[in-house]
């Protein structure tokens, strides 16, 4: 039998007790170790936390791809880990690393190259 985890527990303790969602996943926000900036948001299941943390370099759960993927697998633009940041409830993670490469598939820097503005996107100079 599987004990609860107290909210006490799990917000002021200091064991990693990482709070999955129904579907398996947690939302990780990558961003740059350098200046703060966020690079891309992801999603991880136990498989690619475990390898993030025993790599050293960032790996995801990918949905559309339904496996794990570790970022610059074919790219060669990985993400080494520097920090990991877990929030008050453990279900989400901030992960400050270096990236080899564009972070985004577009071959943008970060994922995030547009602003919402006056209903329109603009891009972020």
């Amino acid at each position: 039998m599987v004990s609860e985890v107290s909210p006490a527990e799990r917000e002021s303790g200091t064991s990693f007790l990482p709070k999955f969602g129904a579907d398996g996943l947690l939302t990780a926000v990558v961003v740059d170790a350098n200046d703060g900036s966020v690079l891309m948001v992801a999603h991880m299941d136990r498989e690619a936390l475990d390898a993030t943390t025993t790599s050293g370099e960032a790996y995801f759960h990918s949905r559309s791809r339904g496996r794990l993927w570790k970022k610059g697998e074919t790219s060669g633009n990985v993400l080494r880990v520097e920090e990991i940041l877990v929030d008050c409830d453990q279900d989400a993670l901030v992960i400050r690393a270096q990236a080899a490469g564009p972070t985004c598939h577009t071959g943008a820097r970060s994922c995030f190259y547009r602003r919402l503005e006056g209903g329109e996107l603009q891009p972020v100079a």
